[in-house]
């Protein structure tokens, strides 16, 4: 299999820069085990269903992607990378796959912002690496908002990376409730580092 780089031109805030990244390219399948007709794109997608009936098993031959039980990159999310995922219900989804999103490689700093509550308020705390219990090491019973300034993350429900995960790219986001997280409480953090493509 060949991999073919392109060029992308990410602007931060204080400069541009040159990044050679991977093309991404996942296969969803109608399914288990990859049978049945398939769907392959390297982007977005948000509605499955102009592709397939239904989505029960994915593959991904490159990159990252977060896979969505709803349209529209809403619901149950998970993070997918170069790999085989053969049932969609040992990936936490409540219903088959029905949009997907993907990731693109980020190389530099990693800086997010979390607020212990929504609208950037409460507790501030700066952060350049993962953490694996936000609780332990801010003394944070919850994390209601974020501003992401660089870099790409994923948010877990529980300590050490487990349970529900949220994907946040570069932006702000003022309220976990009014993005379907009311019942949530976000523990764990990590990046997307380039070494999981």
């Amino acid at each position: 299999m060949f991999i073919f780089s392109i060029l992308l031109f990410v602007v931060s805030s204080k400069h541009c820069t040159v990044l050679p990244v991977r093309c991404c390219k996942i296969i969803f399948y109608e399914e288990r085990n990859f049978q049945g007709r398939s769907y392959e794109t390297s982007s977005d997608c948000a509605d499955m269903s102009s592709h397939l009936s239904r989505c029960h098993s994915c593959r991904v031959e490159s990159g990252c992607f977060m896979v969505y039980d709803r349209t529209n990159f809403m619901g149950n999310q998970y993070f997918v990378k170069r790999g085989e995922y053969s049932d969609y219900q040992r990936m936490g989804m409540s219903d088959c796959i029905r949009s997907c999103r993907m990731i693109p490689m980020h190389r530099g700093q990693f800086r997010i912002r979390i607020y212990e509550r929504e609208d950037f308020g409460g507790q501030m705390h700066e952060c350049m690496e993962d953490c694996d219990s936000i609780m332990d090491r801010y003394r944070m019973s919850d994390c209601m908002s974020c501003h992401v300034m660089d870099g790409h993350w994923l948010m877990y429900e529980q300590p050490h990376y487990r349970g529900r995960m949220m994907y946040l790219r570069p932006g702000e986001y003022r309220s976990f409730r009014e993005m379907g997280y009311g019942g949530t409480r976000f523990m764990s953090m990590r990046r997307i580092m380039d070494s999981c493509y």
